[in-house]
């Protein structure tokens, strides 16, 4: 309380009102790999908004040759990214690090902003590894997976991989990883050839395209690859029938619309409620979003006044969530709720120095199959008995 020692009138400001809680970004992208100049910035998390930034930065060599990095930036930059970190492994191509000297991937876990991670062209069970437990560790980010180049067949992408297994293509299960098959034909910027590319930065860069113009709780899918010019394989809807349920997003190219990502899932299990890429961001925003929001309130008295706070806050939060579009039901109570209150908070909670509080939402999942019943039908036809 202020000390008054003259005669007078105060006036005092009082924050009376909620602390707004704002959605954190999601379509920065981490991208580790090989730099056309292998010595520019090795192992630096560089951030680059442009092409001509990348190439200023990691291909300022003269006749600098063409890597699956560079042309990873480019689609991502080219489908609507507009943020990445660039990892340049060097010669070393280090994805995980070893030991104490921070290297790779390692590079972006102090880089808050990202929430798509990839690694182009690594397609080896050990990189399958190091992306997936990046990503589980650190619980705001999702990774895109690049399948080999080829798979002459397609049954063996539902097969985890292992170490020194030639049978088997795919990763293993996980909610924060994504794979898209099969890899792209692109012009490179660096040659202008056309050349096989992995989708993975195309498809970063589609995700923050979706982000953008319709928000992260829309599937990222049925939209154009834009810069691809063909698929080194093409995939037949009985062939998506084997790999759809497996976690396998498939890329394929139809008649009229070009070619189009047609596949939303993640690698967790097809009952998992985590199955479908933009249900597991969604999530990844929400959380993150409401602990940076919250966290004025770390150390504040524990009791009621706290909890209609903390109630206040999210409620106020979720409210803007839902009016987007990102959870279901025709009201707010019906999307979400919050709870924060003596039942969440009994005093062994309070004990430990803990305040808890239970959020509950509705999400709203992708269309992912749209069914149409047709029969025959007499057309209503009024009929007339003859005759008594």
């Amino acid at each position: 309380m202020p000390s008054y020692f003259s005669p007078g009138i105060y006036v005092e400001e009082v924050a009376g009102g909620a602390r707004p809680i704002g959605a954190v970004g999601t379509s920065t992208a981490g991208f580790v790999g090989v730099a056309p100049d292998p010595e520019a910035r090795v192992d630096e998390a560089v951030a680059i908004g442009s092409w001509t930034e990348f190439l200023r930065i990691f291909a300022s060599i003269d006749d600098a040759p063409s890597t699956v990095l560079a042309r990873a930036v480019f689609g991502f930059l080219d489908n609507g990214g507009s943020r990445c970190y660039v990892v340049n492994t060097g010669e070393s191509a280090e994805l995980a690090g070893t030991g104490n000297r921070r290297t790779g991937l390692q590079l972006l876990e102090a880089v808050d902003e990202i929430a798509i991670v990839a690694a182009p062209g690594q397609s080896d069970p050990a990189s399958y590894e190091a992306l997936l437990t990046h990503c589980e560790q650190l619980r705001d980010r999702v990774a895109i997976l690049d399948p080999p180049e080829s798979a002459s067949d397609v049954s063996a992408l539902t097969q985890v991989a292992l170490i020194g297994e030639e049978e088997a293509l795919r990763p293993r299960q996980s909610d924060y990883g994504a794979l898209y098959f099969p890899w792209l034909q692109v012009r490179d910027p660096l040659t202008g050839e056309v050349v096989a590319t992995p989708p993975s930065g195309h498809l970063a860069g589609i995700w923050a395209r979706n982000d953008a113009t319709r928000g992260v709780h829309k599937a990222p899918a049925n939209e154009p690859v834009r810069g691809a010019i063909g698929l080194t394989q093409l995939v037949t809807r009985a062939e998506q029938d084997v790999l759809n349920p497996a976690g396998v997003n498939c890329i394929r190219a139809f008649g009229a619309e070009g070619i189009r990502v047609w596949g939303a899932r993640t690698l967790a299990a097809e009952a998992s409620e985590w199955r479908y890429v933009n249900v597991r961001r969604l999530f990844n925003m929400l959380e993150e979003s409401i602990a940076e929001g919250t966290r004025w309130m770390v150390f504040e008295p524990n009791d009621s006044s706290l909890w209609r706070s903390i109630r206040r806050d999210i409620v106020a939060f979720l409210t803007r969530v839902w009016r987007d579009g990102a959870l279901l039901g025709r009201t707010p109570a019906e999307a979400f709720f919050v709870q924060c209150d003596e039942e969440t908070n009994p005093p062994d909670v309070r004990d430990q120095g803990q305040v808890v509080a239970v959020i509950g939402v509705a999400v709203v999942k992708p269309a992912e199959f749209v069914v149409f019943r047709l029969s025959q039908w007499a057309g209503g036809a009024a009929t007339e008995t003859l005759g008594s």
